[in-house]
C-alpha cells in the first residue's frame, strides 16, 4: 500500500509539474521582441515567419517568406527584404539592413530607428524623418499596406502622415 501511495504521488507530482511548465515554453512572437523593446508591432509587416536574437548583443534577425512592398498613403514606398537584420535597444534600433523607402526617385535603406517619446525616428544617413508613434499600432501588409479592404478609397485613418524626411546629420 506504502508503494502505491509513493508512485501515485510521483505521478501525481510529474503531472503538475509539467502542467506547471507546459514543456518547453513558447518563444515570443517577433512582433512581442519589439514590444518588450518599448517598439510598437507596426513598424515590421504582417508575415514575419521566424527570426532569431542574441539578448547579449541585439543581434538580430527577422525573416519574412519573401520580399515585401508596399505604399503609405500614396507618399511613402517600403520595401522589406526577406531577411531583416540589426540590433535592438531599448528604444534604439541600428545597423539595420534589408528595409528601404523611395524618397523622389531613390531607393534610401533604413538604417536606424529610435524611439524619442511618442514618436519615432526613422534615418537613412544622411537625413531623418519624425512620426507620431500612433501610426504604427498595425502591422502592415505586404501588397496593400495598411488600406487592404478599399485600395481605391483613398488613404484611411491611422496610415502613416506624410512627413518629409526634415533633419540631416
Amino acid at each position: 500500500m506504502l508503494i502505491n501511495f509513493g508512485t501515485s504521488i510521483a505521478l501525481i507530482l510529474s503531472v503538475f509539474f509539467i502542467s506547471a511548465c507546459g514543456g518547453a515554453a513558447a518563444a515570443p512572437t517577433a512582433y512581442e521582441v519589439l514590444e518588450s523593446y518599448d517598439f510598437p508591432v507596426g513598424i515590421l509587416p504582417k508575415g514575419v515567419t521566424h527570426y532569431d536574437l542574441d539578448p547579449s548583443t541585439g543581434k538580430f534577425n527577422a525573416y519574412l517568406n519573401g520580399s515585401c512592398s508596399f505604399s503609405l498613403e500614396g507618399s511613402y514606398q517600403l520595401k522589406y527584404k526577406s531577411r531583416i537584420s540589426g540590433y535592438i535597444y531599448k528604444d534604439k534600433l541600428t545597423n539595420l539592413s534589408g528595409v528601404t523607402v523611395k524618397v523622389l526617385f531613390l531607393w534610401l535603406n533604413i538604417v536606424e530607428v529610435r524611439r524619442n517619446g511618442e514618436n519615432l525616428e526613422f534615418s537613412v544617413g544622411i537625413a531623418s524623418a519624425e512620426f507620431p508613434l500612433d501610426n504604427f499600432y498595425v502591422s502592415p501588409q505586404c501588397g496593400c499596406g495598411l488600406n487592404c479592404n478599399n485600395l481605391d478609397d483613398g488613404p484611411k485613418e491611422g496610415n502613416l502622415r506624410t512627413n518629409p524626411f526634415v533633419s540631416s546629420f
